[in-house]
């Protein structure tokens, strides 16, 4: 039983990381975080800024996330990132959702570019279209609340150079898991 819910878990997981994408996703999210908010007033000051269009999640006990994206340093394409996750604990569903990464100065862009960064442990709860998450590491702590694509709103500031901003796209996860963020980064 648990080996076919895995396999149905795994399905949804890359049934959403594979999802048609339209004529420029990238923009399309950077637009949203624009407008949600205090994620907005970031895109004035930050160094620059990683965008995750579509992040899929799912699980049942061990869990997974992929999702692929691109770095920006005063708002030109540096180069390509992509991030995973994987977590265990009381874990149910799959979700989509969008992530922006705002590094504060250059150093903190350049540690995130310098090969392999790593986010410590969080917790998560998304219902549907609506988020609320709360994230606590060694690099800081972060938090924010989403109604959505079109109606987002976001709270948070920089914890160790970074600020982390999250918006559901849908999906339903029951979630009481460790996990950590693995990102990679390419440099064009």
């Amino acid at each position: 039983m648990l080996r076919r819910l895995m396999s149905v878990a795994t399905l949804l997981l890359l049934a959403l990381c594979f999802a048609p994408a339209w004529a420029d996703e990238y923009s399309d999210t950077i637009g949203i975080f624009k407008n949600a908010g205090e994620s907005g007033k970031f895109f004035d000051t930050a160094h620059g800024y990683a965008v995750f269009p579509t992040i899929g999640k799912g699980g049942i006990v061990v869990g997974g996330a992929y999702g692929s994206g691109r770095v920006y340093e005063k708002g030109k394409v540096i180069g390509d990132t992509s991030m995973t996750q994987v977590s265990v604990g009381f874990q149910l569903g799959g979700q989509a959702y969008s992530e922006i990464i705002f590094f504060q100065d250059e150093r903190a862009l350049k540690e995130f570019t310098s090969g392999n960064f790593e986010f410590g442990a969080d917790a998560s709860v998304v219902a549907i279209t609506a988020s609320a998450n709360a994230k606590a590491s060694s690099t800081g702590s972060s938090a924010g609340a989403s109604g959505g694509k079109r109606d987002a709103t976001t709270v948070g500031n920089y914890r160790g150079g970074m600020a982390t901003f999250t918006v559901a796209k849908g999906g339903l996860m029951y979630e009481a898991a460790i996990a950590g963020q693995k990102f990679s980064y390419k440099p064009h």
